[in-house]
């Protein structure tokens, strides 16, 4: 069997585990709101929770991919992370009071910032031999396959049994399974670094130039990106949908991302950035349709959502992949992935207090701010 072939068939595996583990956590946030409610969190502490959480997986992504480099444990760090990213969920059924429930979302989020780095530098290995952007991109489509599956479970089994504990017990499957086959796949391919394709020059101390000015570029897509929190936000207090009709426009953006990561990716390999500048110009004009159309343009608004969501979770990460050398790449995407999350997390911040003053500053802002960011794309291209 070719190199190819068994790089294609480990990104394929590894894209299996995170579908399982997508299945499993997408599955519980989407009820993990109510559920708190349900247990009497206020509205301050579910924020509180929530905006905690994710500040962890973000921010503990710098150290954990720090130390993938330091130790080169990448299937251990790996293998750890899931085992907490996943195992804690069905827990949640069992959870009595919200505090308990809470602690058990942060330990969530803390998994998924455990395994994220090493993960990426495995799978980036077998990226480079089958293509950056394909690699990347099959992975996140295969992702996002779980983050409609599972939301899709939990439904059935509130209108089955109506209750939490219900929705949550059956995220099990999904858990259980995804951390056997990641079992299976550390056995059958223990050192992925050797997919690597030899003669690279990808040589200095510390991380290159380059990588600082593209991590600015897409913390400022991050910054200008509506979350879909505010979006959904918008749609309720407009009476544009109700809930189950913002549910099925997030299932709709989900299922444009899966195909987008699949397209942009192996765009990405054939013709580089441009890729990249095509989809956030594409999505830069997601918030002008979204929050001044009617429904056709919100479907609209909703499809270039998609598009640059799918972008950003396959194009960026396959684009570091070739401007890091291999012992440094876990450092690199914990430094991206903490940058780009604290950008999301101030623009969203900033969207949300625009969105009170004027609904046109909002627009404006996201507007801008990433056609900034295109044009330092535009530049960085030019100088590679």
């Amino acid at each position: 069997m070719s190199t190819n072939t068994q790089a294609l068939r480990f990104i394929v595996l590894l894209g299996v585990v995170s579908l399982c583990a997508d299945a499993t956590y997408e599955g519980a946030r989407s009820i993990t709101g109510a559920f708190l409610g349900s247990l009497g969190a206020s509205g301050t502490a579910v924020g509180l929770i929530a905006g905690l959480g994710e500040l962890i997986g973000y921010g503990l992504r710098l150290v954990t991919g720090y130390l993938s480099d330091r130790t080169k444990q990448y299937w251990r760090l790996t293998t750890l992370g899931y085992i907490i990213n996943t195992a804690v969920v069905p827990l949640l059924a069992f959870a009595g009071t919200w505090q308990i429930a809470a602690g058990l979302m942060i330990a969530e989020r803390t998994g998924k910032a455990i395994r994220t780095p090493p993960r990426d530098v495995l799978l980036s290995s077998a990226a480079m031999r089958v293509g950056k952007g394909f690699g990347f991109g099959l992975h996140e489509a295969m992702d996002q396959i779980g983050a409609v599956l599972g939301p899709v479970a939990v439904a059935v089994m509130l209108m089955v049994f109506g209750t939490y504990s219900a929705g949550f017990a059956v995220l099990a499957v999904p858990a259980v399974l995804g951390l056997g086959v990641l079992l299976v796949g550390q056995r059958l391919y223990p050192n992925p670094q050797e997919f690597e394709p030899k003669g690279l020059n990808l040589e200095g101390e510390g991380l290159p130039r380059i990588f600082w000015v593209y991590l600015t570029a897409v913390g400022l897509i991050g910054a200008g990106f509506a979350d879909f929190p505010l979006i959904a936000f918008h749609l309720q207090q407009t009476g544009i949908g109700n809930t189950s009709q913002i549910a099925l426009i997030y299932a709709l953006a989900m299922g444009i991302d899966a195909i987008a990561a699949l397209v942009f990716g192996r765009w990405f390999d054939r013709v580089g950035l441009i890729s990249l500048l095509s989809a956030v110009a594409l999505s830069s004009l997601s918030a002008p349709l979204v929050f001044l159309g009617k429904t056709p343009f919100i479907l609209a608004g909703m499809v270039l959502w998609g598009i640059g969501m799918g972008a950003q979770e396959s194009i960026m990460r396959a684009a570091i992949a070739g401007m890091v050398p291999p012992e440094r790449r876990g450092s690199a995407f914990g430094i991206f992935a903490t940058g780009y999350g604290l950008s999301w997390f101030l623009g969203s911040a900033i969207m949300g207090v625009l969105y009170d003053q004027s609904i046109g500053l909002l627009i404006g802002f996201s507007v801008v701010i990433q056609w900034i960011a295109i044009a330092i794309l535009v530049g960085i291209r030019s100088h590679r």
